[in-house]
């Protein structure tokens, strides 16, 4: 019987023994072309030796792959691929250099430049190791071949790495748009970061989340590209086998390694480690209905969850539901925020579509991410919409998004609710029992409640349902406003 992927890494044996042996063609002096064959059933990482020689100034690899015919509803071979150096392929990623995952069929590394997504750095002579990632195996078999060319001389000198400031231009205590899931061509994004700069500020954002797949090459690529009006935090989106997580405003240069399952028991350890960096980890479109998409791993360890993912779909709509019900056992002293990112990747998709609107006390790393922990923070389809949410209390008390106004429990609390740019929408309250009440746009809705009858009030604005009963879009919510007694 086969091991499994943590058998094989336990008894230091490479994952490459589930797949057949790779075939090393004769060798000269500057390529090496290796084949195999994975079959179905292999490890979710397969690693490819690769003896790299002394005085290499650069490395060129390029890969193919068999795509044989399969049966309509049957998953056809779809192959990623990434690279270790010679500091070996153990987790935590002291040997990661780069990870293009299926975006790129080819890739260079020297000590002054990379391929996106890849680390600039030595060609240090010894063992590295190819990881190839089977996304899916046909039933044939999955054969691959892989070319890599070292060219030999003297290794230009390496550049310093720079990195974005912490700190943009901003007006002070203020709110703040957002988005944090956004992929350059340093995975598979097809903008630069630069030109993603561009789209950002034309978007209306202030602030924006590098959050390239399973790679942190990218941290380095905006210090040239940043107006001095836009916050660009750095982090990654951890695409592992039972679902995505974003790591949200870690330190410049953190890596954060994905080769794991929720069942192996070793996501604390990662997220960890994003706290550790000063980031949020934030598990991204938890109810995604894509291969290894859904976030398996749970939400005790998770400072946000990202809600709305995108153009609004039935999946967004389950992922809104299941977070209103976490709400339903917290007390308002600790809860899980919801964020809204855009997960832009390519035309047509749309940077700050939906986004992140964040209450912080300035355009600082600092501030926004404690303004996107504490859950001042509300999700709208575009700049153009702002809202406007507060509960006041009797004798003056107020609250507003994220926030616990503290009154008796038969108190009287006022709640307000004020949106602008989203004409045609519905007005909603939501509370721990459910809907409260709808109204029209174009008024503010004004609601009277008390905190023994609502633990919180939260907001919706919808578009106009297409499919009734289904309901219709979101134009814009908010985290709650609590109402604990006492």
């Amino acid at each position: 019987m086969a091991l499994t992927r943590r058998e094989l890494l336990a008894s230091g044996a490479s994952t490459a023994a589930a797949a057949t042996a790779p075939h090393v063609s004769a060798p000269t002096p500057d390529t090496r072309v290796l084949r195999g064959t994975i079959p179905p059933g292999a490890p979710d990482f397969v690693e490819v030796p690769l003896d790299v020689p002394s005085g290499v100034r650069e490395l060129r690899v390029s890969y193919t792959y068999g795509k044989p015919p399969v049966p309509p509803g049957t998953p056809g071979n779809a192959l990623d691929i990434g690279i270790f150096d010679q500091h070996g392929t153990a987790l935590g990623g002291r040997g990661f250099r780069g990870w293009s995952g299926g975006a790129r069929s080819e890739f260079f590394l020297r000590s002054d430049d990379a391929t996106p997504g890849y680390l600039p750095g030595p060609i240090g002579a010894g063992r590295w190791h190819l990881l190839l990632g089977p996304y899916t195996v046909a039933p044939q078999g999955l054969p691959y071949e892989i070319t890599a060319r070292f060219t030999f001389g003297t290794p230009a000198p390496a550049p310093r790495p720079a990195y974005p400031p912490q700190r943009a231009r901003g007006r002070g205590r203020a709110w703040y748009r957002g988005d944090c899931h956004i992929h350059s061509t340093h995975s598979d994004g097809r903008r630069t970061p630069a030109e993603i700069a561009v789209l950002a500020r034309e978007a209306g954002l202030d602030f924006i989340n590098s959050s390239e797949h399973n790679t942190h090459s990218a941290h380095a690529a905006w210090a040239d590209a940043v107006p001095p009006d836009l916050l660009v935090l750095t982090g990654e989106e951890i695409t592992t086998r039972t679902g995505h997580v974003l790591a949200v405003g870690t330190d410049p240069g953190t890596f954060v390694d994905w080769r794991y399952r929720a069942r192996e028991g070793r996501f604390g350890r990662f997220a960890r480690t994003i706290r550790s960096a000063g980031g949020l980890v934030v598990p991204a479109h938890p109810h995604a209905t894509c291969i290894g998409c859904a976030w398996k791993s749970g939400f005790g360890e998770a400072d946000a969850v990202e809600v709305w993912n995108g153009p609004w779909t039935p999946d967004d709509e389950v992922s809104l539901a299941s977070w209103d019900a976490t709400l339903s056992g917290a007390d308002g002293a600790r809860w899980l925020p919801a964020v809204a990112n855009s997960d832009f990747h390519r035309d047509p998709d749309r940077i700050g579509g939906p986004q992140t609107v964040v209450l912080a006390e300035d355009l600082t790393r600092r501030a926004v991410l404690a303004g996107i922990r504490a859950g001042r923070a509300y999700g709208a389809e575009s700049a153009r919409v702002t809202v406007a949410f507060e509960a006041v209390g009797g004798r003056g008390e107020h609250a507003g998004i994220g926030e616990c106004l503290r009154a008796a429990p038969d108190a009287d609390v006022l709640i307000r609710l004020t949106v602008t740019g989203a004409p045609d929408a519905e007005l909603r309250l939501i509370t721990d029992q459910g809907p409260a009440v709808t109204a029209p746009a174009g008024a503010t809705l004004e609601w009277h409640t008390t905190p023994a009858r609502s633990a919180y009030v939260r907001a919706e604005v919808r578009h106009p349902a297409t499919s009734p009963p289904l309901p219709g879009a979101l134009a814009a919510f908010t985290n709650p406003v609590w109402l604990p007694t006492g």
